[in-house]
């Protein structure tokens, strides 16, 4: 019997970070990997109102890599034209997501209202691309499947995750198709973590696939080989010395929870003060405690460390729920350190904090992950003397700050060191991912350390798998 016709689609994170959605096609049995939004460029936020490259009624089943927004933010939408599930993840990402998708919607809606409030949009009226609602509605098509267990979702196409190591719950995806001995495996990244970090255990890596989708987002570049603790101790000093506050955009899930881990060890080594620090994120408030609860999936040194005390809280950690509360304390000119999210300042609260700090040079900025191009942050980092912030330009003189070593995100000798298991080169490999130069960066040195092939897709490109 001959094998089923698969193909894969790219239908999003090609030469770019955001947007991850593949679409996988067995004899027209169609499975959505990752339901991504897109962040960044306006031409690549635009794809989010384009009309979805197929009928979302014609996809059985969706699977989340994790509850990143680039990685499912767009699920609601989905669901909203057609989709009926299911949806599967892991156990940790179906708790992120029903935190992370309405609070997404909520500030769809919010954005919408500002935008017609102060007449900024070119639409009229502006509106949300989903709402609260419609996360919520969305949220029961989410079927749990724990690491290591396989689900057959017909007979000859069966699927397994395994630990990747970026944030909680997160997952590479190894598809089985096919039967008995003539059999293809395909082997989705998703975002791979970094080895040796806290909370989280490392990457797993497999030992053969057929055909390997790889991330790339640091693909061309090393991360600092510095402690990213002693950096984080460093910038917040130099910034409390100068009287100011540090704003740190934090995405809520995964890097907040590090960071809180970084600054407690930092607090009890003596090596900053106890200042105010301020959690102003409901979502990243609700996210530390699943992360807590969550232990399954902790390493070693996590699990010593919450024997004696709570490893993601300072002394002086506050959490910020109500939005008045945050007005308060972003209007409060004492020192203090400010987590917010989102992380690439493309909304929520931490808008807020920069209209109020940015102006003011005893501030500090501090980035701690990566930054698409087109976003506020990037705009930050190349030196932008204002950025634009709910319709008003802000100007930028508060001291910008960036550590790379702080990224989730495995960079290009990382991502070698979690292919470097496989026992033979997949017979294709895709980089994506990953800005264009990042994609083209891991694909040379694939080819130089390891002896690789690949190819990078565009957008809407569609192969046929060997």
């Amino acid at each position: 019997m001959s094998s089923p016709l698969a193909t894969l689609q790219f239908l999003g994170a090609t030469k770019t970070v955001t947007g991850s959605k593949y679409l996988l096609d067995l004899d027209g049995f169609k499975v959505l990997i990752d339901c991504g939004l897109y962040q960044g460029l306006k031409e690549l936020r635009l794809r989010n109102w384009e009309p979805f490259p197929h009928d979302p009624q014609s996809i059985q089943a969706v699977v989340f890599t994790h509850a990143h927004v680039d990685h499912c933010g767009f699920f609601p939408r989905l669901v909203k034209e057609g989709f009926e599930g299911p949806a599967y993840c892991t156990p940790s990402t179906r708790n992120l997501c029903r935190l992370l998708l309405p609070d997404t919607g909520h500030l769809q809606e919010e954005d919408a209202r500002l935008a017609n409030q102060r007449k900024y949009s070119k639409h009229e009226p502006a509106l949300p691309l989903f709402t609260e609602e419609d996360a919520e509605q969305a949220l029961p098509l989410l079927k749990t499947v724990p690491f290591h267990t396989e689900v057959e979702l017909r007979p000859d196409l069966r699927f397994q995750f395994l630990h990747a190591g970026h944030i909680l719950g997160s997952s590479s995806v190894h598809f089985t198709i096919g039967r008995g001995d003539r059999q293809r495996r395909v082997l989705f990244s998703g975002d791979v973590g970094r080895y040796n970090r806290p909370i989280l255990e490392d990457p797993e890596s497999v030992e053969e696939t057929d055909t390997l989708l790889v991330e790339s987002t640091y693909g061309n570049r090393q991360h600092d080989p510095a402690e990213p603790k002693e950096a984080l101790g460093e910038v917040i000093r130099e910034g409390l010395a100068r009287g100011g506050k540090v704003i740190i955009p934090s995405f809520a899930v995964g890097r907040t929870q590090e960071l809180l881990y970084l600054l407690h060890e930092l607090e009890q080594e003596g090596k900053i003060p106890a200042v105010p620090v301020y959690i102003d994120s409901p979502m990243a408030i609700d996210a530390t405690t699943i992360y807590s609860n969550h232990r399954e999936e902790h390493d070693q040194e996590m699990q010593r460390e919450a024997r004696k005390s709570n490893p993601l809280k300072t002394s002086n950690t506050q959490f910020v729920r109500q939005f008045q509360q945050s007005q308060t304390i972003c209007r409060d000119p004492r020192p203090a350190v400010i987590l917010s999210a989102s992380g690439m300042l493309a909304g929520g609260r931490v808008l807020n904090h920069l209209e109020e700090c940015l102006p003011q040079a005893h501030n500090t900025i501090l980035f701690v992950g990566f930054q698409a191009i087109g976003t506020r942050g990037r705009q930050l980092q190349e030196g932008a003397s204002e950025i634009k912030i709910h319709g008003r330009y802000i100007p930028a003189r508060a001291a910008i700050r960036t550590i790379e070593s702080l990224s989730a995100h495995a960079d290009c000798e990382e991502l070698i060191r979690w292919l470097s298991p496989m026992r033979k080169a997949p017979r294709q490999t895709f980089v994506v991912h990953g800005e264009e130069a990042a994609s083209r960066g891991l694909q040379s040195r694939l080819k130089e350390k390891l002896g690789w092939d690949s190819e990078i897709p565009d957008y809407l490109d569609t192969v046929e798998l060997s």
